[in-house]
């Protein structure tokens, strides 16, 4: 956890550094590959296939992971978002080979690439797009019990939780983890393309799903802070406030975000802040991740004014 300079209407600001973590500039999702992993090696799987676009911080973090213990990545990547990102070019270092095809293909896609591997002797293990799935979600109900620890050490109790979501397991584990524990605070996932209701609902099916399986009872979309109000023109748009944010958190307090997911999320916390008139309360931001992408947007960055 680090302190924030950040005081906007007399909030107290905390963020959790995941992007930290020490696999591959780290993220939300470095903590759900490594439960993939070993889901992977218990099944004795010897190759691993899994889906996303040409900013995907997921695809990097997996491909990174499957050159270092030396089995074969593929990668199914929708050819409408194909770009020359950073995280592009460190999927070619680690050696994935990728699959581009329309997106309304993905699906078959996917299924065909699973065959071909298994009738060449391969056994393939398949991850949802993001970490998608009761693993993914199991990643962050752990990351909510290291927020526990921290609180319990501190003295701090945090009133909010914000965060990025996306696929919805991110959000999905810390709203798990607060159910399990019984406890009391806002929750709140920054959407960076989903609308309502299919985002909400696709969060609210993973809480369900994980909690079903730890025989709880399920609850409604009305528990879910799913907030699409600044995902601007969807994924991978930014404007000038973003950015401005960004460098604003850079400069005060060295910490890098990017114009996809965290910096996007970061302003639009404080958009939410402003809009909901929220004071003096004790804020946790979760870094998910994505400094490579960070360095995508650095010359706009540099031109900001």
């Amino acid at each position: 956890m680090q302190k924030l300079s950040e005081n906007l209407n007399n909030n107290l600001f905390y963020i959790k550094r995941d992007d930290l973590l020490p696999i591959s500039f780290g993220g939300n999702k470095a903590r759900k590959a490594v439960l993939f992993f070993e889901d992977l090696m218990r099944e004795n799987s010897d190759c691993v296939v899994t889906y996303g676009s040409s900013s995907s911080n997921h695809c990097r973090i997996i491909a990174n992971i499957a050159a270092a213990k030396e089995i074969p990545c593929h990668i199914i990547s929708p050819s409408e978002s194909s770009f020359g990102t950073s995280n592009k070019k460190l999927i070619e270092l680690f050696g994935a080979l990728v699959t581009q095809c329309p997106v309304a293909e993905v699906s078959t896609t996917i299924a065909r690439k699973m065959e071909e591997l298994r009738a060449t002797g391969y056994k393939p293990y398949f991850i949802q797009g993001g970490g998608h799935g009761d693993i993914g979600t199991e990643a962050y109900v752990n990351a909510y019990e290291e927020i526990l620890d921290y609180e319990g050490l501190s003295g701090l109790h945090f009133d909010y939780i914000f965060h990025t979501t996306g696929t919805g397991t991110t959000q999905a584990g810390l709203i798990c983890g607060k159910i399990l524990h019984g406890d009391e605070r806002d929750i709140v996932g920054i959407s960076n393309a989903r609308k309502h209701p299919n985002g909400g609902q696709v969060v609210l099916d993973s809480v369900n799903s994980y909690l079903l399986n730890k025989d709880k009872e399920p609850i409604g979309l009305e528990a879910i802070a799913f907030v699409d109000d600044y995902i601007l023109d969807g994924y991978g748009s930014f404007n000038n406030q973003v950015l401005k944010t960004i460098k604003e958190v850079l400069i005060n307090d060295g910490i890098p975000m990017d114009a996809t997911y965290t910096g996007k999320a970061f302003w639009g916390m404080k958009e939410y802040i402003k809009k909901n008139h929220i004071l003096d309360k004790k804020i946790l931001f979760i870094h998910t991740g994505g400094t490579p992408l960070f360095f995508d947007n650095l010359e706009e960055l540099t031109n900001e004014r």
